[in-house]
């Protein structure tokens, strides 16, 4: 059992989490969701240990745990055979006596008949803990997030950002352990391993506690919510579509308790005012007030705010917007694109589909002029006004800065009056523009990172992965602003929404070729 106990967390002299308490009990499987920035990431962080809490503790009563962070957690060196060996390092370490033994008694270094002993003991204890079977193990977990027997020998610095967090994820899924917190497991993830996942969590012996925005998901794994939001967290037990009915209803019965108390505090209020200064009266009146005064006041939930935006595009390009032609490229040897052509014109919504590793977010990395490709060549339009937003986008946020000055660094000459309006919209209004960018959560920094991006002036957005780590309200905004933008978009993305409510072309990108699969004009 995992209990979480009158925790506090705050930064400087905000409470992010007050006086939380919540059990997890063995074999469940918890949704944690909230808003950017409500504190989701930092409560796995100090459950993990690698958060300091203010008060309270964390008992984790027996068994281990292992933490899925947001970044991956992978030996570039290692093949990924040799990476999924390395999360198994009781057996790991036996494996390797295993041989030292064996060699011994092939040369006949030692005496033979205790080295024999030895031998027989090890292979108990590895046979014991399931040495036999890692093998199949490591097939079966990596087949199902979509690995093939071919990428086991491959070096883990070959694959791209999005399958190196496919390899964290199934080394902690490799262990066994009987706490599992995750972060955001489905953000690089494709329709047939997500399918995979859920179905292989929802089997899982121990307890899952997971951080994610992707609803489908929760409603096929979860049997509990812990809904983290202005400090609280409450749990609602069941389904995620059973948590909003749920907290539909408690926020409806509170509405009406609130108001019940509203009317009789202003009733009492009343007679308080008008017998006030009247000697016969005087004793009610205080009683009154004392009932006031130690009257525990019902509040009200409080809607969780949303950002609010609007992109913008500035100028027209000509009507052909990007040409690239015969487009190549090679990662350390490993195909990345094969001689892919493709044309975009002005004002479409470009949607890059499919695996990955299939060279999407490549193909976007060379027409930003980020990478140049070995063949090929990229040709934008004069007129164009390119901004790329890359799929780890927040991770290249400067700690030093606090939100004001690091959004600044991409807005030209706009006056802070300007930015600190836009920032309003992004939810850091105030003093919350002065936060220092290393005393955000991952949620808050998501938002500046896109505060970033969007105060650049821009006729043609380049999107990897935009909506990754963003809350359902946020996304629904950002999706909305897409809609709207009357610019040009490349977009990669596994969001269906990408897809089915902005794309006019939709281009499916595998095995480093690009192909036109849908258009809707």
């Amino acid at each position: 059992m995992l209990v979480v106990e009158k925790l506090t967390k705050s930064f400087g002299a905000r409470d992010l989490l007050s006086n939380v308490s919540f059990t997890v009990n063995p074999g469940e499987k918890i949704g944690v969701v909230g808003p950017n920035g409500a504190g989701k990431t930092t409560l796995l962080k100090i459950i993990a240990g690698d958060e300091r809490l203010n008060a309270g503790k964390v008992i984790t009563s027996e068994g281990a745990l292992s933490y899925l962070h947001q970044e991956a957690d992978v030996n570039l060196e290692s093949s990924l055979n040799e990476e999924m060996w390395s999360a198994l390092t009781e057996l790991l370490a036996l494996n390797r006596h295993i041989s030292i033994v064996e060699e011994s008694l092939i040369i006949g270094d030692g005496d033979l008949d205790a080295l024999s002993d030895e031998l027989n003991k090890l292979n108990e204890r590895f046979k014991l803990l399931g040495g036999n079977s890692v093998d199949a193990s490591i097939g079966r977990v990596t087949s199902g997030l979509g690995f093939s027997n071919a990428d086991l020998e491959k070096p883990c610095g070959d694959f791209s950002g999005g399958w190196r967090m496919r390899i964290s994820l199934a080394k902690i899924l490799l262990k066994r352990d009987e706490y599992l917190l995750l972060d955001e497991p489905t953000n690089h993830l494709d329709k047939a391993s997500k399918k995979w996942l859920s179905q292989e969590l929802s089997e899982y012996p121990g307890a899952v506690l997971m951080v994610t925005h992707d609803s489908g998901f929760l409603e096929t794994v979860a049997t509990r919510i812990l809904d983290v939001g202005y400090g609280t967290v409450e749990s609602y037990p069941g389904t995620f579509s059973a948590f909003l009915k749920g907290k539909k209803m408690r926020q409806e019965q509170l509405d009406v308790y609130a108001d019940r108390q509203e009317k009789e505090i202003a009733r009492q209020e009343v007679f308080i005012d008008r017998f006030r200064s009247k000697a016969t009266k005087a004793s009610q009146v205080q009683s009154r007030i004392k009932t006031l005064d130690r009257m525990e006041r019902v509040e009200r939930m409080i809607d969780n705010k949303t950002a609010k935006f609007k992109i913008q595009s500035i100028g027209r390009t000509d009507l052909k917007v990007l040409q690239a032609e015969s487009i190549s490229h090679d990662w350390d040897d490993n195909p990345a694109l094969l001689d892919v052509s493709i044309e975009v014109q002005r004002g479409q919504k470009v949607a890059l589909i499919g695996p990955n590793g299939g060279g999407k977010s490549t193909f976007l990395r060379i027409v930003a002029g980020h990478v140049n490709p070995l063949e090929g060549s990229v040709v934008w339009s004069e007129k164009a006004k390119v901004v790329y937003y890359a799929q780890h986008q927040d991770e290249s946020l400067d700690l030093e800065l606090n939100v004001l000055e690091s959004v600044r660094q991409s807005a030209g000459n706009q006056p802070d009056g300007a930015l600190r309006g836009i920032l309003g919209r992004f939810l850091f209004s105030s003093d919350d523009v002065f936060k220092s960018i290393k005393m955000l959560s991952g949620g808050e920094k998501s938002r500046v990172a896109l505060a970033k991006f969007l105060v650049q002036p821009s006729n043609v957005l380049l999107l990897d992965e935009p909506t990754n780590h963003l809350d359902a309200a946020t996304r629904k905004e950002l999706l909305g602003a897409l809609k709207e933008y009357d610019g040009t978009i490349i977009c990669s993305s596994h969001d269906p929404a990408i897809v089915d409510e902005i794309a006019t072309h939709v281009y499916s990108v595998n095995d480093g070729e690009i192909s036109l699969s849908d258009v809707r004009i």
